[in-house]
């Protein structure tokens, strides 16, 4: 799994790129929980690009738990943008696309 970080506009984008999963989903944990400090201390929300994002476990789900608990200490929005169809149903039956805004792009996101 790689990330990349980029300002755009009002908002810190975050992307992942391959898969969340037993390898690779503390990593993921540690750029999300990075990436929400940085949104904190620039005044930005924070998206969440799936575009690339081909699989996540509940650990990684896990991750993006803890990343909201973080956040909301600090003030900041987490935005899931652009998921695959995977991804959407993984959303949908963890049911984080009810705690969660999910847009279908970055651009709606922003």
């Amino acid at each position: 799994m790689d990330w990349t970080v980029e300002q755009r506009g009002s908002a810190l984008v975050g992307r992942p790129v391959g898969r969340v999963d037993e390898g690779t989903w503390e990593a993921f944990g540690a750029r999300l929980t990075e990436a929400v400090g940085t949104a904190a201390a620039d005044g930005r929300k924070l998206i969440v690009d799936f575009s690339a994002l081909d699989y996540m476990s509940s650990r990684g789900l896990r991750a993006i738990t803890l990343a909201r608990r973080a956040a909301d200490d600090q003030g900041v929005t987490i935005v899931l943008a652009a998921p695959n169809d995977i991804m959407r149903e993984i959303l949908a039956i963890s049911r984080y696309d009810k705690i969660f805004t999910v847009a279908d792009n970055v651009e709606a996101a922003l």
